[in-house]
């Protein structure tokens, strides 16, 4: 008769620690030192930042990617990137399947969890995951090679192109765009590009639904009327976001001077990207220290929603977000029932949206006020509420913070990152002990509110 391990891991914690080796992995690799342009080995901690930020598909850089790191710390940081926005889980899966050995229930229910899948179907769901995956980044970097091959000649522009679809798709933010006289510009370049601008939007977008969403459109055909619920309220709060976020950037960013000369499509076009690349990616065509507060602000906002579930996407995700909003406007009108649409959604899952939510805005307040008690008194508040939103929601925009925290401030954004990607739910059921239910209920009371 076997005995049963004592230290059986559960699927929460097979998540977490899949992305917590594989950060502590790429740490390692980055360490080196013919990593560096330099050849000079990186300190550690700034290493495994770097390499948080690329496991975490962050984008938040203590060293400019294209000066400072060599050849193989760039594909070390974009083979980080690939794997995690493909999931940890996949790979594991796909390498199950290649070899035909079972998966037990665990691994099958981390792999769902983390793609964001239903328990049935997972050959299906792994085979569009990894062709979806390619099909959206070998287009992206050959409409990207339009534009970069003229900029960088032949083989840097086939570099540059795949670099960029990959980080663009994955929703990372890392970019080679940086030089030693002008360091962290990001896409700035390209501002009023359209082909850069709308294919870098574009893979945002689509990494940014998620991977069931993805099949739910395929297998409906395109047809909205047959979509699954969570798919519809994917796209619908998607567009409205985007849109909604468009016209306020216009609205707030009339005189940017970032924008000085452009005419009004080059305006609409700069607004739009202002508007997608908050929803996780980190990618900047506005320099984010020229925005005006109520920029910022909308800029943190978005930052915080960020994508669909299952997506290479962070934040709370879209799902939580139409779930609280529908939660909210369900009580404020009186109702039992959560109604969206023709269908009714559980108390349950409200209360599973509100803890997300609160347990984010704790740990944000308590990370902003670690960092502004370790940063010198003249830090902008303002610059660490950005970092810390940014870093949470696994974004990577900056108000050219990062670069000068302390290590303390460091070890507080690597954690952020590193929760953001886990998710907040997953996480605190991976440090979680198992729990019975009680045999005796205490009895009901109540408490005043609002």
């Amino acid at each position: 008769m076997k005995r049963k391990s004592k230290f059986k891991l559960s699927v929460w914690q097979i998540l977490a620690l899949a992305y917590l080796g594989g950060t502590i992995l790429g740490s390692l690799l980055l360490i080196l030192p013919f990593a560096t342009q330099s050849g000079q080995s990186t300190t550690y901690l700034n290493a495994l930042f770097t390499s948080a930020s690329a496991t975490c598909i962050t984008g938040l850089n203590v060293y400019d990617t294209a000066t400072h790191w060599t050849l193989f710390g760039q594909l070390t940081i974009l083979a980080l990137i690939q794997t995690s926005g493909l999931g940890f889980m996949t790979l594991v899966s796909a390498a199950f399947l290649v070899f035909k050995r079972g998966m037990g229930f665990g691994s099958r229910n981390a792999f769902m969890l983390d793609s964001g899948g239903k328990m049935f179907g997972m050959g299906k769901l792994l085979k569009r995951i990894v062709i979806g995956t390619l099909i959206c980044e070998t287009a992206g970097a050959l409409l990207l090679m339009i534009r970069f091959i003229p900029d960088f000649g032949a083989a840097k522009g086939i570099y540059f192109s795949v670099w960029h679809s990959v980080s663009a798709f994955c929703n990372a933010g890392f970019d080679l765009m940086g030089t030693a006289e002008a360091p962290f510009v990001s896409l700035t370049a390209y501002a009023t590009d359209p082909i850069v601008s709308l294919t870098v939007c574009a893979l945002i977008i689509f990494g940014g639904l998620g991977f069931c969403v993805w099949g739910d459109m395929i297998d409906c055909k395109l047809n909205f009327k047959k979509y699954q619920l969570n798919t519809k309220v994917v796209l619908v709060v998607n567009a409205t976001l985007v849109l909604a976020g468009m016209l306020l950037f216009m609205l707030f960013e009339r005189n940017n001077p970032s924008y000085k000369g452009y005419n009004f499509g080059e305006k609409l076009l700069a607004s739009l990207f202002c508007a997608i690349t908050p929803r996780t990616a980190g990618f900047a065509t506005t320099d984010c220290a020229t925005l005006s507060d109520s920029g910022i602000l909308l800029t943190m906002v978005l930052m915080f929603i960020g994508g669909g579930s299952g997506s290479t996407a962070g934040g709370i995700r879209v799902g939580t977000f139409a779930v609280i909003i529908m939660g909210m406007l369900s009580v404020f009108r009186g109702r039992k029932d959560i109604n969206i649409g023709k269908k009714r959604i559980e108390y349950s899952l409200l209360s599973q949206a509100l803890a997300i939510f609160a347990a984010c805005l704790m740990i944000l307040i308590v990370s902003i006020l670690i960092i502004c008690a370790v940063e010198p008194a003249g830090t902008s508040l303002a610059a660490v509420e950005f970092e810390c939103f940014s870093a949470l929601s696994n974004t990577g925009l900056s108000l050219s913070l990062t670069p000068e925290l302390h290590a303390v401030s460091r070890l507080v954004i690597i954690f952020l990152m590193y929760a953001g990607r886990v998710g907040i739910l997953t996480l605190a059921l991976a440090l979680a002990e198992k729990r019975t239910t009680a045999a005796i209920r205490k009895p009901v009371d109540s408490l005043l509110i609002g």
